[in-house]
């Protein structure tokens, strides 16, 4: 293989998409948001492959007690991200055994080892398998899938943890640091955050969490802190003690994304919600201790064709404000769910059908209306939380992927919500105010051509002028090292390119840009300069003024650095 201006171009191609029935030549030199698009679906699962069963399959090729294991732990670790524990289809494919006995192992071997158009990874002439573990993927997946465990309230309470008791914690806040400017910075591989102060960019304290976590989220009272890790480990952290400590702990399952407190007038810091891809289901539990109170699945029936998916994974969840009740998106199967927390003995829940493949989202700027990505459907869809119906759905550009979205007002059109995409250059602005401006609501009033695909945030902030767009999984090399920003007054001027990257000065190594996030006064904006655990990484503070470089922090404790999520902005749902 050999890379020409950051997309791979084979060298030779031995088996065309015409003698295998189906798009295996690469297009990623015609369509490089196909490569930023593999990169996120080829993200490992958390769940353990050792902790599923050993099948055996008639009509598959034998594999001995070895081999099964080992294929196990390749497929958890490359593939399940994407198509799924039981292999039905997620973000990818089906390959379940009646299509991979169909299929034959000559043509998975060559899937596996040259990958598709359609995103699927090169594993083999990318390097990352050898040709014995291309077989030994290709034979694996024709054998039935092995399910991991259940993971029940007997489960949760086994793990479950109060390190300090409320009735121990502070009664008042015991630190004199500025809460409202202070940073979680997720340390990916680490398996730890970094509290970091925004005034003086100093390390306040690590701390051990899950592994790469996914989110950081703030109660409504700004006290505590709770962040989830892909393995499902919830740890909630008081940041009033004297110094911020971990008091309570719980593993909700094998996999997870999301997590969430309760945020209606009366219910403050009441109720925590986590939501997992494995098993698939979400968790309510104790707002001040995390005891698990209530389990609810989401297996069930897709949208349209109605057809059972046994792995309905949960991806965002918020907190409503104008009911008490918690927002969750159930990804495969394309339903929201509005699940009020006021009784759990009895819980209520509207349950609105919309579109597959539901992933992230945040607030339009009145708090009135859910924003949120149906990523391989390539739409927005809007939730009325307070009328609690569906309001819209929204086409857009190839793999939405807003983070919590850019809230700003359109020198033409008024109040939009912005999305950027992973699967090509756009950034999208759609209107969100149905009442001052109907003609451009829920519509897409503009679109802007950014650096390219492979973009994961946008941000702006109330305070700012500019909106930031990173293309963080873009395969070339100087979008993925830097940020695009664009003048919310002059949109139609193009951007300007930050060198994010060439200021941290941290070496070798891919060095990707990701997730922009401000400071509480909305003048600075955060930018992970994210390498690998071998090499430096570092956080890049801009002057949002004057775009120019203000501060880089370096530290040896910064493994990792990816997502930040600052206490305010966190804490009010700005962005």
């Amino acid at each position: 293989m050999m890379k020409k201006d950051g997309y791979l171009k084979p060298l030779a191609v031995a088996i065309t998409a015409a003698s295998l029935g189906m798009g295996l030549a690469y297009a990623y030199e015609d369509d490089p948001g196909q490569e930023s698009k593999a990169a996120y679906q080829g993200a490992e699962s958390a769940v353990e492959g050792a902790s599923a069963r050993t099948v055996r399959t008639p009509g598959a090729p034998d594999l001995t007690d070895e081999e099964f294991e080992s294929a196990k732990e390749i497929y958890f670790q490359r593939c399940a991200g994407c198509h799924g524990v039981l292999r039905k289809g997620a973000t990818g494919k089906p390959l379940t055994t009646d299509i991979t006995q169909e299929r034959g192992l000559e043509y998975l071997k060559a899937f596996i080892n040259y990958g598709s158009a359609a995103g699927m990874p090169n594993w083999g002439t990318s390097g990352d398998l050898s040709d014995d573990e291309v077989e030994l993927m290709a034979k694996y997946v024709m054998h039935e899938p092995p399910v991991p465990p259940e993971y029940g309230l007997a489960e949760m309470q086994a793990s479950w943890e109060v390190i300090v008791p409320p009735e121990e914690r502070p009664t008042e806040q015991m630190n004199a640091l500025d809460l409202e400017n202070l940073f979680s910075v997720t340390l990916r591989d680490a398996g730890q955050i970094a509290l970091i102060d925004g005034g003086s960019k100093e390390i306040v304290q690590v701390l051990d969490t899950g592994y790469a976590v996914h989110i950081s989220r703030l109660s409504a009272s700004g006290r505590y802190l709770f962040v989830i890790g892909r393995d499902a480990k919830v740890d909630m952290i008081d940041l009033w003690m004297e110094e911020p400590a971990i008091v309570a702990t719980i593993k909700v399952g094998l996999e997870a994304r999301s997590v969430e407190t309760s945020k209606y007038d009366g219910y403050e810091d009441r109720i925590a919600i986590a939501g997992t891809y494995w098993p698939p289901q979400y968790v309510m539990m104790d707002g001040e201790t995390l005891e698990p109170l209530k389990i609810m699945g989401t297996r069930g029936m897709t949208v349209g064709t109605q057809e059972y998916h046994p792995e309905p994974r949960v991806a965002a969840i918020v907190a409503s404000h104008q009911h008490p009740e918690f927002i969750v998106n159930i990804k495969e199967t394309g339903k929201v769910r509005l699940v009020n927390y006021e009784n759990l003995e009895a819980v209520s829940t509207v349950e609105i059908d919309t579109s597959r493949f539901l992933h992230d989202g945040g607030w339009d700027a009145s708090g009135r209306y859910f924003m949120t990505a149906a990523n391989e459907s390539n739409q927005i869809v809007v939730i009325d939380a307070q009328e609690r119906e569906l309001e819209a759905i929204v086409d857009v550009g190839k793999i939405p992927h807003p983070g919590r979205g850019a809230n700003f007002v359109d020198p033409e059109f008024g109040p939009v919500w912005a999305t950027s995409h992973l699967g090509d250059a756009t950034i999208q602005l759609i209107g969100t105010d149905p009442d001052g401006h109907p003609d451009s609501a829920w519509t897409v009033v503009r679109t802007l051509e950014g650096q390219g695909g492979g973009s994961l945030f946008i941000k702006t902030h109330p305070e700012s002028d500019n909106l930031y767009v990173d293309t963080a999984l873009n395969p070339g090399e100087g979008p993925s090292q830097s940020v695009a920003v664009f003048d919310i007054n002059d949109l139609e001027a193009g951007f300007e390119v930050l060198p994010i990257a060439e200021w941290a000065d941290v070496g070798e190594g891919p060095k990707r840009v990701v997730q922009p996030e401000y400071n509480k006064a909305g003048d600075e904006v955060w930018f992970s300069v994210w390498n690998t655990m071998d090499e430096t990484s570092a956080l890049v503070v801009v002057d949002d003024t004057t775009r120019e470089l203000k501060h880089v922090i370096k530290d040896e404790r910064l493994v990792t650095p990816t997502g930040k999520f600052n206490v305010l902005n966190t804490q009010h749902d700005i962005y």
